[in-house]
């Protein structure tokens, strides 16, 4: 219907309307649609303005309760208390100034008690192995350690985070001659008795006392210093495990024929009552007459010095000698001339006679040792007291005259004139009597090395005593090749120029003396065996009598084997083992030497003989670290500086304090003090562990 009614529409004659009112009623139409579209647009445009304005009201609104709030709320900017071991309890605001103890604060327990720094022996990936130089347990901790933990933890995370199974070793080393010093002045600070007074026993487990109270002290440094070290495998050099592998060190080499016994002369402490390593001698160069304190003598002793004196000839002329050291003139047992030198051919196998007990000394030619153009031509020879004379004495089969006691005075041998002095009190009276004898004949200047332990400052004197060696050529070769081979290096030194300094030391390398007269460290694993119809009974008078051993059992079994049907007693050496033959070995005895441990399987001299291999790869050297005055960091000097003390900040009082409480004379403490003083005024400003270690690191790129 519709569109039938549309059709008929369609059909119906439309109605024509005028075009220029239809023009104008259209453009009425728009005019009134624009105005209403217009009226739309400006009421949004209002409507939205109004929102704008609310919501910038409101946010104004927010910030202000939002301010009030941090006014009220101070909380919100400290961290909250962190249960021990578990990750760090965070503020809800970031504070505004920056604490160091703050922010670094609870983190360490939480990757200690996560396994973050544990190495894995089954694991898959690379291994890096560092192992962490063992501090002596004397104390504390000073720069210098926080300097190489520095520099190792820094290598340790890079490479733990390249992926790496990156292993840290932490120990302690027992440090023989300066730990007994330290307990030795404690004991003789606080209760006034030396070692000798409590015994042998009692000493020892004062020094384990010592060892775990303030052992301690130097892991809460390490923890404190942010060090990423494996602690599961924390060990210390005097421990059960250690100790079993220093004696399996001790008789592998021994039945190699490596380490022998022999009577020679060693670089003596009179103030220890001990022979020391090479290395814990340092030197002092002396140009002219000096002056120089020396422990146990109130008025400084004069060095540089070379004194001329005649010695009396058979058939009434005499013979001129020189010496800077006058006293040793009461062991002499030759006068050495140049074959050549005409001046003395007429002396040739005449004898001296000594003017004080009127021993015979045979005057023999040397043309290895005597420098015919050097002072008077004539050498004194005293065999048991010089490292030369000693040479020149089992050449010529002369006498060897020991006139020191153990404690540095003169025995009986040097006559009942002298006895009982002190080394250098009988220099002076030795000096005044050839001046009553008119045999002085003056005295000058002379360059001369003074060499002074390095754990008391005492003058080391030589003296001949048997002592456990080491025989160093064979091995030092193999450690020299290790660095130096070019086609086969096994280890790389870095910085390369330092390789020179190797080659220098194992070129010319000296057997080495490992024994040493302490009660603290290691037991040399030897028993003496005393035979029942031996005609000498004293300890070692038969060098063929000893038996090395890993314990008295096994020791037993094979004294019966040397002597068999033969009744015999037998006694341990005394001595002790020098600390570096344990510390030569920590390389591999972290890593569970001698038993073929997995940690070994994924790892210089010593360690190439006992464990196959090299035990490292890369050796790096660093600066060492000296105070303000250029001086090294010595626990004498008191200019030890604690890193916490850096971390933490502390007064110039609480520095003084410190000093206080160690081992200083009261001299050495009161310029000690007075460098604190100069250096720190004010004291040390708190700067935390991670600007020290950056600023430690940054620092060796200078």
């Amino acid at each position: 219907m519709k569109n039938m009614s549309t059709q008929v529409e369609t059909e119906t004659k439309p109605e024509i309307e005028d075009p220029e009112k239809k023009r104008k009623k259209e453009e009425k139409a728009k005019a009134k649609e624009l105005k209403k579209l217009k009226a739309v647009q400006k009421a949004e445009a209002a409507n939205f303005r109004a929102q704008q304005t609310s919501s910038n009201a409101s946010k104004k609104s927010e910030r202000k309760v939002k301010r009030d709030a941090e006014k009220e709320n101070a909380e919100d900017f400290i961290d909250p208390k962190t249960p021990f071991g578990e990750k760090k309890c965070l503020s809800r605001q970031m504070a505004k100034q920056y604490s160091p103890n703050a922010v670094e604060s609870s983190w360490y327990a939480w990757w200690e008690n996560s396994g973050f720094f544990v190495a894995d022996s089954s694991s898959s990936k690379p291994p890096f192995v560092i192992v962490l130089p063992p501090p002596n347990v004397t104390g504390a901790l000073h720069i210098g350690h926080a300097l190489t933990s520095a520099i190792q933890d820094t290598m340790i995370r890079w490479r733990r985070m390249s992926g790496y199974n990156a292993l840290w070793v932490p120990g302690m080393d027992h440090a023989g001659i300066a730990t007994q010093v330290v307990v030795e002045k404690k004991l003789m600070r606080e209760r006034k008795v030396t070692r000798h007074d409590i015994g042998r026993e009692n000493f020892v487990s004062e020094v384990w006392s010592w060892k775990n109270e303030y052992g301690g002290t130097i892991l809460k440094q390490r923890r404190r210093m942010g060090t990423s070290l494996d602690w599961s495998r924390e060990c210390f050099t005097m421990d059960e495990k250690k100790s079993r592998a220093v004696t399996e060190a001790f008789v592998r080499l021994y039945k190699k024929g490596l380490i022998y016994r022999d009577l020679r002369l060693v670089k003596w402490d009179c103030l220890l009552g001990t022979a020391i390593s090479d290395i814990e001698v340092d030197y002092e160069d002396i140009k002219i007459r000096t002056l120089s304190k020396v422990p146990g003598y109130e008025k400084p002793v004069e060095f540089g010095v070379l004194t001329s004196f005649a010695y009396p000839i058979e058939g009434g002329e005499e013979i001129v000698v020189a010496t800077t050291r006058v006293e040793t003139m009461l062991g002499d047992t030759a006068i050495a001339v140049h074959p050549d030198d005409e001046r003395y051919t007429h002396f040739h196998g005449k004898f001296a006679i000594h003017p004080f007990n009127g021993r015979k000394i045979p005057i023999i030619c040397d043309a290895i040792l005597v420098d015919k153009n050097f002072g008077t031509g004539a050498f004194k020879i005293t065999p048991a007291h010089d490292p030369n004379d000693f040479e020149v004495g089992k050449h010529h089969n002369l006498e060897f005259i020991n006139i020191f006691t153990d404690d540095g005075k003169i025995n009986s041998n040097g006559g009942p004139e002298f006895a009982g002095l002190p080394r250098f009190k009988a220099r002076e009276a030795v000096l005044a009597t050839l001046k009553e004898k008119g045999l002085y004949k003056g005295a000058k200047d002379n360059v001369m090395r003074l060499g002074l332990c390095s754990r008391t400052n005492d003058v080391v004197e030589p003296l001949i005593k048997p002592q456990w060696y080491v025989s160093c050529c064979g091995i030092a070769k193999e450690a020299l090749d290790a660095v130096m081979d070019d086609e086969n290096r096994k280890i790389e030194i870095i910085p390369r120029q330092y390789t020179t300094d190797w080659k220098r030391w194992f070129e010319n390398i000296r057997d080495w003396c490992i024994s040493g007269q302490l009660w603290w460290g290691h037991r040399v694993p030897a028993w003496y065996v005393t035979l029942e119809d031996d005609k000498m009974k004293e300890l070692g008078v038969y060098i063929d009598h000893w038996v090395v051993a890993r314990n008295e059992e096994e020791a037993q079994m094979e004294a019966s084997r040397m002597f068999p049907r033969k009744n015999f007693q037998m006694s341990q050496d005394p001595d002790v083992l020098d600390t570096w033959f344990s510390s030569g070995l920590f390389p591999l005895t972290v890593l569970g030497w001698p038993d073929d441990t997995q940690d070994l399987k994924v790892m210089v001299m010593l360690g190439i003989k006992l464990g196959g291999d090299v035990p490292f790869r890369k050796v790096y050297l660093h600066p060492m670290i000296r105070d303000a005055h250029g001086r090294k960091i010595s626990k004498s000097l008191g200019n030890v500086i604690d890193p916490l003390e850096v971390i933490n900040g502390i007064s110039l009082e609480g520095l003084n304090k410190r000093l206080e409480e160690g081992n200083l004379d009261p001299s050495e403490l009161v310029i000690a003090k007075e460098g604190q003083k100069k250096d720190f005024p004010n004291g040390i400003a708190e700067c935390g562990a991670d600007a020290l270690r950056f600023a430690l690191v940054t620092y060796t790129a200078q």
